[in-house]
């Protein structure tokens, strides 16, 4: 650590896709920077937040993000959760970092847009996340925390990838289950990659023989709008019709293979309870013009087993950043800029709130390369630094005109900065036991079963 030869220091908070790709993007340009992780391994929602069957998936994403980490001058500081361990504004203002970036995601689910809906969580309403997360760990006899019984016919609000998969973890199971109870043992993804039909036909059974309902998924917009495939900004209407096709085709596939049902144009309006406890939901159609939804007057009632609110994810509030509602109180979206932080970024889901990797990656990859490695005058052509970071800040009105002025090009940090930062990194890094070597970090730390 004490040979490296850097310009500056920048912290990034969270290591996985987001904090990885942001990190590896400075550290290829000469920056020393610091990732903080709240858990041992940096890979966030990936770990636990994918069904089991994203083997692949996880894989290949784990891989890349420990080669992304990987590299000298990142210096990797596990089980630090900023707010609790660290103080925010201490680690913007006070450890001697030139910027911070937030890329630490969306742990939270965004509420159901119910009244009173938290009353009836766990009494016929479930969350996506806990949700997922308990159906990894169903055959983990560790595992200690909420389980989740996986009903046929369960009621799932959403309208992305995330609630195809919640519904998919539905029909997948309960299918599982009638195999079973033939003597059929066939596993989760087995028949996630066989699909259900050809699973059934190859042992002389078909759907109707199961007396399962499947799932559906309640959609408030239509069912090409589900942002399965991303439309580019610059698309021709001729592109966006393509799309729009490809989404539907794509829906129409999955719903066949795994028994899954889009019923769109629907938006939650009230939760059914009776005896305590949810039963169902009044539901309230919707109309889509010109790119944006509006009720109507026509509403329908559904009842079911369950309901899982599959509707996005959010941060978890961090002490020293403003909220607004759900949110970070950003006064510039495109770079995640906060009024009371100058020097602070933030990258990833963390700002989309897609909970989507290709998403997150590549908004990390914009926020680096338009707004950070700008303001640290180590772009591709620095001398334009200065104007590509005021012309970012000029697109939030709500920002003081002195912060426009401290966002240019920063001047090196001296070898004396450099080593006060290099001595609070240590210090973090033994007060949680890390060896100092990341490779040697994670051949150790634990992998959640």
């Amino acid at each position: 650590m004490e040979n490296e030869t850097c310009s500056h220091c920048v912290a990034v908070i969270g290591g996985a896709t987001a904090g990885a790709e942001v990190a590896h993007r400075l550290a290829e340009r000469g920056i020393l920077v610091a990732v903080f992780e709240q858990n041992p391994r940096p890979f966030g929602k990936i770990e636990d937040g994918l069904p089991r069957w994203h083997q692949g998936l996880r894989a290949k994403e784990y891989k890349n993000i420990r080669e992304k980490l990987s590299h000298p001058l990142i210096h990797y500081v596990p089980n630090t959760k900023i707010g609790h361990d660290i103080e925010f504004k201490d680690l913007v203002d006070g450890w001697g970092f030139t910027c911070v970036v937030l890329a630490n995601g969306a742990w939270r689910d965004r509420p159901l847009p119910v009244e009173d809906a938290e009353e009836y969580v766990g009494k016929g309403l479930v969350y996506q996340n806990p949700f997922v997360i308990a159906f990894n760990h169903r055959e983990d006899p560790a595992y200690e925390d909420e389980t989740f019984e996986i009903f046929d016919d369960s009621i799932v609000v959403g309208g992305g990838l995330a609630s195809i998969d919640v519904a998919k973890i539905i029909t997948l199971s309960t299918t599982r289950r009638k195999l079973a109870e033939r003597g059929i043992d066939v596993s989760i993804t087995e028949l996630e990659v066989k699909g259900i039909p050809k699973t059934l036909a190859a042992h002389d059974l078909s759907w109707e023989d199961l007396d399962l309902a499947g799932c559906t998924i309640y959609y408030r917009r239509r069912v090409e709008d589900m942002p399965l495939i991303t439309i580019p900004d610059d698309a021709s209407e001729e592109r966006i019709a393509k799309v729009q096709k490809a989404r539907r085709s794509m829906l129409d596939k999955a719903g066949d293979k795994f028994k899954l049902r889009i019923e769109p144009l629907s938006a939650p309006d009230e939760l059914i309870v009776e005896g305590g406890r949810a039963v169902g939901l009044r539901l309230r159609r919707t109309r889509v013009e010109d790119g944006r939804v509006s009720m109507t007057d026509d509403t329908y009632e559904r009842r079911g087993p369950v309901v899982i609110s599959s509707i996005g994810s959010i941060p978890e509030p961090i002490d020293g950043i403003d909220m607004k509602g759900e949110l970070f109180d950003f006064v510039d979206w495109t770079y995640g800029r906060l009024a009371a932080y100058p020097t602070v970024f933030s990258a990833g889901n963390v700002v989309t709130g897609k909970g989507n990797i290709v998403a997150s990656r590549k908004h990390a990859r914009q926020v680096s390369k338009e707004a950070v490695e700008a303001y640290l005058g180590v772009g591709d052509a620095p001398h334009e630094g200065k104007h590509a970071q005021i012309s970012a800040l000029e697109s939030a009105e709500a920002i003081a005109s002195g912060v426009a002025d401290e966002a240019t090009v920063q001047p090196p940090m001296t070898q004396e900065q450099i080593d006060a930062v290099r001595v609070r990194i240590r210090a973090r890094q033994s007060a949680v036991d890390y060896p100092g070597d990341f490779g040697t970090w994670m051949d150790h730390a634990a992998e959640p079963c």
